[in-house]
């Protein structure tokens, strides 16, 4: 089992096609579904029982323990981030909270895990 974050965007979404299409280990995918994060982007795992999929946030500690302890992953794969510069300049606020504190909670979650 891995966990993914951001596996809802372009870069995470085709990760988790190519993890899944190669192995059977399954992902515990979360993801904020923002501005980047399309569902349809997983629609082909539909019904496929490696494919968890979880809607929240990088930032919530809670959440991500929960996570951690209930699915034990090996691995965590971060692809959660804010990524359209142009956004960057009309809300930097948003980039500051999940790229460097998003990153932040998950390193310490990891850390404890």
């Amino acid at each position: 089992m891995i966990l993914v974050t951001g596996g809802a965007g372009f870069i995470g979404a085709n990760f988790v096609l190519d993890w899944l299409r190669a192995s059977d280990e399954p992902v515990v995918n979360l993801d904020a579904l923002t501005y980047a994060g399309n569902p349809e982007n997983l629609a082909s795992l539909a019904g496929d029982p490696r494919h968890i999929f979880v809607q929240g946030d990088i930032c919530d500690r809670d959440l991500i323990d929960r996570l951690l302890a209930e699915h034990r992953p090996r691995a965590l794969v971060h692809f959660a981030a804010e990524s359209h510069v142009d956004r960057s300049i009309h809300g930097p606020g948003d980039f500051i909270r999940t790229n460097v504190n998003g990153t932040f909670t998950l390193l310490e979650a990891a850390r404890g895990y």
